[in-house]
């Protein structure tokens, strides 16, 4: 057990709670770097609908799941000695060069190897989790390459019209304000073994990320959408530490649930957690999350310098408060 996780929670009960994260990108490792201090139990879903980068590349080239996302969750759950530091280096390492190699990422071929000699997305990536000995284990959400489009609103001088918007990365930067993602294809598979787990969590963690394309996405595979409503796991979802993303540009903290539960009206929240630097409106944010049954737990969980990104053992320490029921703001 690393040294520091243990001085600053305790020794970890057996395991820990059966934990599963949702999400995709920096938002998703941020948590996963947070759960690692109080759990082995931990499963991470994640998006696969990048399409940009290195990911895109090789999703058109080879018809694969884009691994970028997915290389992410597993570096994320690389132990913190000179092992899991210099594995999640390698993963995340990107060639420079002149020629089609450059911007590849090492993991991500990595990956799509194991992919290619197995025919089975869930046993490579088991493969890649065993060779990091990472603290849990990674599942595509869907078992095909999905499409993000988006309806987009822009102000085109006081008129209002409405785009679509095809490609995650397209909608990620559209400058304009989502009303609506679609997944194309419209019904498609989940993961069976992503079913599953959220079937046999005791916690069912969404977010951080961007809102539409890492973390709503998830709520529109019916089959993930399902298995969200009638699992017996408690559910919190984190917000974000900034509210400046392009693809959320003019929400509120409160317009973040609200969304969540228009998609996902038979959802019960359990417990809505913040940072208070970023919350506009406390009361207005309290009251939506009371209407999706949640307790808000206002935390300081940015990084001691102030900057826009979540210090794990801070996180680690709120998510342990929401885990065991503690109640209260901090400001």
């Amino acid at each position: 057990m690393n040294p520091l996780r243990q001085d600053l929670f305790g020794a970890l009960p057996h395991q820990g709670p059966a934990i599963v994260a949702l999400g995709g990108g920096h938002g998703l490792s941020a948590s996963l770097q947070a759960l690692r201090h109080l759990s082995e139990q931990l499963t991470a879903i994640v998006t696969v609908a990048d399409d940009g980068g290195s990911s895109g590349r090789l999703r058109e080239e080879l018809g694969v799941l884009p691994p970028g996302d997915l290389r992410m969750a597993l570096s994320a759950l690389c132990d913190d000695d000179a092992w899991g530091r210099t594995w999640s280096d390698v993963l995340q390492h990107r060639f420079t060069s002149d020629g089609e190699m450059n911007g590849h990422a090492v993991g991500n071929l990595l990956i799509v190897a194991l992919w290619q000699l197995n025919q089975d997305p869930v046993a490579g990536l088991d493969l890649v989790g065993r060779l990091l000995n990472a603290d849990g284990r990674v599942l595509p959400m869907a078992s095909v390459p999905l499409e993000i489009e988006a309806d987009v609103e822009y102000d085109r001088g006081g008129h209002r019209e409405l785009v679509t918007v095809r490609g995650q990365s397209k909608v990620a930067v559209a400058p304009g304000r989502v009303v609506q993602v679609r997944l194309t294809p419209h019904d498609p598979p989940a993961s069976t073994e992503a079913v599953k787990a959220i079937e046999e969590a005791d916690w069912v963690i969404l977010g951080p990320g961007s809102w539409f394309t890492s973390v709503l996405v998830h709520l529109l595979v019916p089959d993930l959408a399902a298995a969200l409503e009638r699992t017996a796991a408690r559910r919190c979802i984190t917000l974000n530490i900034s509210n400046q993303d392009v693809e959320t540009s003019g929400f509120t903290s409160a317009d973040h649930l609200s969304v969540i539960r228009q998609h996902a009206p038979k959802m019960r929240i359990d417990a809505v957690l913040a940072d208070p630097v970023a919350v506009e409106d406390v009361d207005a944010l309290r009251e939506e999350a009371r209407k999706m049954g949640a307790r808000l737990l206002l935390r300081q969980v940015r990084m001691a310098d102030g900057s826009p990104r979540h210090d794990p053992l801070r996180l680690a320490a709120a998510y342990r408060d929401v885990f065991d029921g503690i109640e209260g703001d901090v400001t």
